[in-house]
């Protein structure tokens, strides 16, 4: 029987980070630092599919399985995301506007933390006998407007705003068929694996 020596010495490199984390899709980046609002409402708004595709009659349509179904959601979700946050924004803007209130409770607080921020620049407040700077200032004024909140139905109003949404971006992206919208390179639409 003869001896056999095998040599493993050599450098190895670590594998490559993955470009997502698992079991968070890929269209769901991670943010790795807070993004400019102005800044990203802008680009959101350039990745707005037509208006006119986005509620063609034509293209909804039931889907063949389950499993298709799963994946039609992800894809529209993937593809309409953009569309989507305009719904939700849109749904906002409906209860602001259905519900006076909550708006003049949220420019209360808006005014209260503008005036605050105008006196934290001539002199700081001081509670306790200890200079709070403006991010604990904003802090009591959130703090402050909750119970506001709460007595006019700002409570109810979030959960009607994300349930709506919810229903509303679901149900589209159920029966709207990407398939028909989304063409291949060689012009014809996708098919899905059965």
């Amino acid at each position: 029987m003869a001896d056999v020596s095998v040599d493993v010495s050599g450098v190895m490199a670590p594998p490559a980070a993955p470009p997502h984390r698992a079991g968070v899709p890929s269209f769901f980046p991670l943010p790795t630092q807070i993004p400019d609002p102005k800044e990203w409402l802008s680009k959101q708004r350039q990745n707005v599919r037509p208006w006119l595709l986005f509620v063609q009659t034509s293209n909804f349509k039931i889907a063949p399985s389950l499993p298709r179904l799963s994946k039609r959601i992800m894809r529209n979700i993937e593809y309409f995301q953009s569309n989507y946050l305009f719904v939700f924004l849109g749904l906002i803007v409906y209860c602001l506007v259905t519900s006076p209130l909550i708006l003049v409770a949220i420019a209360g607080s808006f005014y209260a933390g503008y005036r605050l921020n105008r006196r934290h620049q001539e002199r700081k407040l001081v509670l306790f006998k200890k200079e709070l700077t403006l991010a604990q200032v904003y802090g009591l004024v959130v703090l402050c407007s909750m119970p506001v909140y709460y007595l006019v139905g700002a409570h109810g109003a979030m959960f009607w705003v994300l349930g709506a949404s919810f229903f509303v971006i679901t149900l589209h992206a159920s029966f709207y068929n990407i398939d028909a919208v989304i063409a291949g390179d060689d012009g014809f639409p996708l098919l899905e694996q059965v």
